[in-house]
């Protein structure tokens, strides 16, 4: 009774094709050779890591709409392509389940909580700075000298708020012409 056996292991394979590191394609199977990467024809995007004050940089693929990877930036001075575990982790920060998405509002003198979209609450937020802003404009003083400046808001920046973001936002305050832009660490 003699009969062959086939043996078509990795192992034996990668023997015969005389391939000891495993390089060649003796080493892969057939689902292997038909896996693509899931950032095939995704568009990338580049962006800044959201967790610290560091700016690692990153490259954001997206594919139908959504996030399907984050890697750090090989281009970038600060980071060189590299990104910590929470950098790494920051496409399980949008794709979450758990993620919010609609913005929780309570209105003047109500006593619950509605639930808005998003671009809504951007839009009430940008409609109310600009509201404050025409009112409390100011063009000139009392002697004629011009002022172009705003009374009706001021600007409070936050210790948790990195330098580039406390930087940006002064720079937003100061162009819509207020005056009154402190930041908690000088308090």
């Amino acid at each position: 009774m003699s009969r062959k056996i086939k043996l078509d292991w990795p192992v034996l394979r990668q023997l015969r094709a005389r391939d000891p590191f495993g390089r060649d394609e003796s080493t892969q199977s057939r689902k292997s050779k038909e896996l693509t990467p899931r950032t095939e024809g995704a568009e990338v995007y580049k962006s800044v890591c959201p967790y610290c004050a560091v700016g690692c940089a990153q490259n954001v693929y997206v594919k139908d709409d959504k996030v399907v990877q984050i890697e750090g930036d090989p281009d970038s001075p600060i980071s060189r392509g590299r990104l910590c575990p929470k950098g790494s982790a920051s496409e399980q920060l949008i794709n979450s389940a758990g993620r919010q998405t609609k913005v929780l509002h309570r209105a003047p003198y109500a006593t619950e909580w509605t639930e808005l979209e998003l671009d809504e609450a951007i839009d009430m937020i940008a409609d109310r700075v600009l509201e404050a802003r025409d009112k409390g404009w100011q063009d000139v003083d009392e002697e004629g000298r011009k002022l172009n400046r705003t009374m009706g808001f001021a600007g409070l920046g936050g210790a948790v708020l990195d330098n580039e973001e406390n930087y940006l936002i002064k720079k937003l305050y100061t162009n819509l012409g207020a005056v009154q832009i402190e930041n908690v660490a000088r308090i």
